[in-house]
């Protein structure tokens, strides 16, 4: 009887640690992503009629895509800009300034904004 008692006792501490265990992994959710407050609608219209194609690209009736990496910081402003892929002539870089310009809605994590990456992808048109 002993023996049991023991091995109950024994299996309840298991359970005990265990679940003191899971209640210090703590799992941090990310409430929402950077975004243009405006909707991804009106951040395109912004880049399409506020960029200039150097000639060279309106020549060669350029198409392609530019995809932008940037960190969004908890102030809105944008930082850290990077050309993951271009079409070049001079089009990667038009699209780097008008998007450093702009102020984004900071990602928020557990109530609270934060600095976060985000990466958007334009497609280009040089006719």
């Amino acid at each position: 009887m002993k023996k049991l008692i023991l091995l109950f006792l024994l299996i309840s501490f298991s359970f005990v640690g265990f679940s003191q265990t899971d209640k210090q992994n703590i799992k941090v959710s990310t409430n929402s992503e950077p975004a243009y407050p405006k909707g991804d609608q009106e951040l395109y219209n912004y880049v399409y009629s506020h960029i200039y194609y150097s000639e060279e690209a309106k020549k060669k009736y350029l198409e392609g895509e530019v995809t932008l990496s940037f960190d969004v910081k908890n102030d809105s402003t944008v930082a850290n800009i990077s050309v993951i892929s271009g079409v070049g002539y001079g089009v990667d870089e038009e699209v780097k300034r008008l998007i450093q310009k702009l102020k984004f809605a900071p990602g928020i994590q557990n109530g609270i904004a934060i600095k976060m990456n985000t990466m958007y992808t334009f497609p280009i048109k040089a006719h």
